[in-house]
């Protein structure tokens, strides 16, 4: 007689592998590479520190002045 085989354990098995080559071909297919990803973060910080240095004011003379006028304090009788 031939070997017994858990045909359960074998069809999980091959679940398991067919779903890792899958999973392999959608990460080639749809991944980004480190450097990708890299230069992303780079491209972004290098926007956000352009962009804060065009600001007018500075973020803590306008956290004052919003709180000044909350409270009542601007001047107005």
């Amino acid at each position: 007689m031939g070997n017994v085989v858990n045909l359960n354990r074998f069809r999980k098995k091959k679940q398991r592998e067919d779903k890792a080559k899958q999973a392999e071909i959608n990460r080639v297919r749809h991944g980004r590479t480190q450097a990708q990803k890299d230069r992303e973060l780079a491209d972004r910080q290098r926007a956000e520190r352009l962009l804060e240095g065009k600001r007018l004011e500075q973020a803590s003379e306008e956290n004052q002045t919003s709180s000044a006028e909350e409270s009542g304090e601007s001047g107005e009788s």
